[in-house]
């Protein structure tokens, strides 16, 4: 029998004094607790800001040059970096590759709990071979604990291929050490429900998640503003935004930001573009082309280039 490793020490296991009658609270109570207890979360971003501005901009330069962005992690945090992953396609119009999602027992554990499966370090070092990890990729590993072996695994598997790999957890460095280039402590303190880090641990981990993908999104040049000029047209909901975004950046009716829509292939930024310069479609694809799909430097190149 293998020795259980103790955990007890651990930040996000310990017992939080706030809530040790949590099971005589009214429902009033209860929220007005959970309410204070969150709040951590936001001051745990806060002051994580420096180490996240830093993976904001080594993820871009990544990117900029051909990488991709993984998340990797198991439960909570698996779930949490899949959805992340997931949501940039509509938001951003990027490739399902360009973000990716690994959880610690595939697909079938989004949705069903396999969280024996975060023990293996060796299918966490798995995943990172599967995905042919280059030197070009970056890699956050997740983990509100910080010991899951999965997710060091495949850190380290990753650091091995030259990929610049990101460390998240809730318990401070000195419980938990990690070999990682850029190292992510959101510290909330214990939860309401003792371990039970699908709580703030959780919430902190999406807030930063947030700020992470959305920030690494604004540095390619996926907003104007902050309006986001890569939506993929493929609803309608996501038509009449597009539609919105054509309206107010522009002043054009909706009828006529319709039709710009359409000789823009349903791409809102190459619309803007298209109308801001005068360019066709063809023109001015090349003209974005030219500037890494950076609307507003194409728009001031072609500006520059009039007078």
């Amino acid at each position: 029998m293998t020795n259980l490793q103790e955990r007890g020490h651990l930040l996000t296991e310990q017992v939080n004094p706030h809530s040790l009658n949590l099971d005589k609270l009214s429902s009033l109570e209860l929220v007005e607790l959970f309410n204070t207890e969150d709040l951590k979360a936001v001051a745990a971003v806060a002051a994580a800001k420096t180490q996240l501005a830093k993976a904001i901009d080594s993820t871009a330069e990544r990117l900029q040059q051909g990488g991709r962005l993984f998340y990797i992690g198991a439960g909570t945090s698996g779930r949490l970096g899949v959805l992340d992953a997931a949501e940039c396609p509509p938001t951003f119009c990027t490739p399902p590759e360009l973000v990716q999602g690994i959880i610690a027992g595939g697909a079938g554990a989004l949705v069903r709990s396999s969280e024996d499966l975060e023990d293996r370090s060796e299918d966490g070092a798995a995943a990172i071979a599967q995905r042919h990890i280059t030197q070009l990729d970056v890699v956050v590993g997740i983990t509100a604990g910080g010991t899951t072996p999965f997710v060091h695994g495949a850190l380290n598997a990753a650091r091995q291929r030259g990929a610049i790999t990101i460390f998240i957890a809730c318990v401070p460095a000195e419980q938990v050490s990690a070999d990682a280039d850029i190292d992510i402590r959101l510290l909330t303190g214990p939860e309401i429900l003792a371990g039970s880090t699908r709580l703030k641990a959780g919430t902190v981990t999406k807030l930063a998640l947030n700020i992470l993908s959305t920030g690494v999104m604004v540095k390619l040049g996926k907003v104007y503003g902050n309006r986001m000029v890569d939506v993929a047209v493929t609803n309608q909901k996501l038509r009449d935004r597009a539609l919105r975004i054509l309206q107010d950046l522009t002043g054009l009716s909706r009828e006529a930001a319709g039709f710009l829509l359409e000789r823009s292939g349903k791409w809102v930024k190459l619309a803007l573009l298209m109308h801001w310069t005068g360019l066709e479609k063809e023109a001015g694809e090349k003209l974005l082309t030219a500037h890494h799909s950076n609307l507003r430097a194409a728009v001031a190149d072609y500006k520059k280039e009039e007078v």
